[in-house]
């Protein structure tokens, strides 16, 4: 059985009709910040759950809802969500963390380092400098976990 999770950053305000069809079959969505206008959420959330916190763009009185950071479970797995990685003040090993989420580079980045799995979805919103437009998935299967990055002006 698969448990996928759409992983999607820096929308500033910005839902693509690309991200919400390539997120429409989910069954979660993390959103790692920057958000940009609550009606994000919403719409996100018309589709599966989802777990969300504040980037440095969300300064308005809507954002206090939303943590800086968050753990959610999912699918077995332990996920630590933060805006930007260089910020991270925990040890995620001794966290027992699986994956971290993060975005604010706007770069599309998956590495795995002593076993923890980072996950940067790149930024889905407007476009900045040359970077890609993309967000990830993250397959959990009772084989491990699956991370694919998604250029959304290619499919």
């Amino acid at each position: 059985m698969t448990f996928t999770i759409g992983i999607i950053s820096n929308t500033h305000g910005v839902l693509r009709p690309e991200a919400l069809r390539m997120l429409a079959h989910v069954d979660h969505i993390i959103h790692g910040g920057d958000i940009g206008d609550p009606e994000i959420i919403t719409a996100l959330r018309r589709i599966a759950p989802v777990t969300a916190i504040r980037g440095n763009v969300d300064t308005g009185a809507w954002a206090t809802a939303f943590a800086d950071t968050e753990f959610v479970q999912l699918a077995g797995r332990l996920i630590y969500v933060l805006h930007d990685l260089n910020t991270l003040q925990i040890d995620p090993v001794a966290e027992g963390i699986d994956v971290i989420v993060s975005g604010h580079s706007h770069v599309p980045r998956i590495n795995t380092e002593n076993g923890l799995l980072y996950v940067n979805p790149g930024s889905a919103g407007r476009r900045r400098f040359n970077l890609p437009i993309t967000l990830a998935n993250l397959e959990v299967t009772p084989d491990g976990l699956n991370p694919i990055i998604h250029d959304l002006e290619v499919g």
